[in-house]
């Protein structure tokens, strides 16, 4: 149980850097067991999130156990929460979900009138993008920075994103708006669902 260990999750710095190799090795492996694509960065990529301050990574002592980071597109109106992934041996103990809220609030609070974004298709991810009140969208809802897209040519189902003039593809896209002025009605459901769930 999570209690029992003692398991920090944190925005990333620099020193980090030791641990990328690990984290594109673990986001690559989860992606051949899924049987679905993951937009490929490179190890200077994910090691300038760190640098930046615009990654979360969770660690038990100095063993990996689970990473995201997030960047900004279309001149900072659009943010993505991104590369989401729990080391195997850390599954099942809310990781993800205390990584997937860090980002959010990393995400809102170096730019809190940004849409946020995230494409997924992962159930867990979905229902945590929920949970923090964003709604499914068409990929026409989502940034058109060009730079976002050209991420998405390193995934396996990059030929069905082409194919579709980039209208559909095997991930769902999810959005928060932050002024979206049903957003506040959809967050209350969700805290009575989660009351009356537990």
């Amino acid at each position: 149980m999570e209690q029992e260990r003692k398991i920090d999750v944190m925005i990333a710095e620099a020193c980090h850097e030791e641990y990328v190799d690990i984290i594109l090795d673990t986001i690559e492996a989860a992606a051949k067991v899924r049987g679905t694509g993951i937009a490929k960065r490179t190890h200077e990529y994910v090691a300038q999130k760190m640098k930046e301050g615009k990654a979360v990574i969770a660690l038990e002592g100095n063993k990996f156990a689970g990473f995201s980071y997030i960047e900004s597109w279309g001149n900072k109106q659009y943010v993505t929460t991104s590369g989401l992934i729990v080391h195997p041996d850390f599954r099942g103990l809310g990781i993800a979900k205390r990584i997937k809220e860090m980002t959010f609030q990393l995400a809102r609070m170096r730019w809190p009138h940004a849409k946020i974004f995230s494409l997924t298709s992962g159930a867990a991810v979905m229902k945590m993008n929920t949970e923090l009140g964003y709604v499914p969208v068409t990929f026409a809802d989502l940034t058109d920075d060009e730079a976002f897209w050209r991420g998405c040519e390193g995934c396996v189902n990059h030929d069905v994103l082409e194919r579709t003039g980039r209208r559909y593809c095997i991930c769902t896209g999810m959005l928060f708006d932050p002024d979206d002025p049903h957003r506040a009605e959809r967050e209350a459901r969700a805290i009575n669902n989660e009351k009356i769930n537990n």
